[in-house]
């Protein structure tokens, strides 16, 4: 049976398509199935932001065949862990939590390399591309963490 990991920020197309590309990239696909969701649904169904595609592509991932999708409460039942991109993601999938075993699963993407400080991965959304560049790194560090734990 296969470990299902979802990657979670806001509209699922700048952070966690990348946290998604990246550590798909980094495990066995035999053992371990990863996707992501946004908890808003307003890129439901669009590529990730071309910012993404092209910060992911210069470091040798396509990504370009994801898709947005919105974090719905049957994800709790569906995956083995939830990594989230901020604070407030974590408060949208955790108002969603139906058990203590659901609450369990989700985690902040950067406690595996900062744990209990609640660092926050920026949403480069709004800014210029070396926002994008940066967010890749912090996730690409976080990934290898998780990727040898899992």
């Amino acid at each position: 049976m296969k470990t299902k990991v979802l990657m979670v920020c806001l509209g699922n197309i700048c952070r966690s398509p990348l946290a998604e590309g990246l550590l798909a990239a980094k495990v066995d696909p035999e053992k371990v199935e990863v996707t992501s969701a946004g908890t808003g649904g307003w890129h439901v169904g669009e590529q990730p932001d071309p910012r993404s595609i092209a910060i992911a592509k210069q470091k040798g991932l396509d990504i370009t065949q994801q898709r947005g999708r919105q974090f719905k409460p049957a994800d709790f039942n569906e995956f083995d862990y939830i990594f989230v991109m901020d604070s407030s993601n974590y408060s949208d999938v955790i108002e969603l939590a139906e058990s203590e075993s659901d609450k369990e699963k989700v985690q902040l993407i950067l406690d595996e390399l900062f744990p209990g400080e609640n660092v926050d991965v920026p949403d480069p959304y709004y800014g210029g591309n070396d926002g994008f560049e940066q967010v890749y790194n912090m996730l690409d560090k976080a990934c290898t963490s998780i990727a040898k734990r899992i």
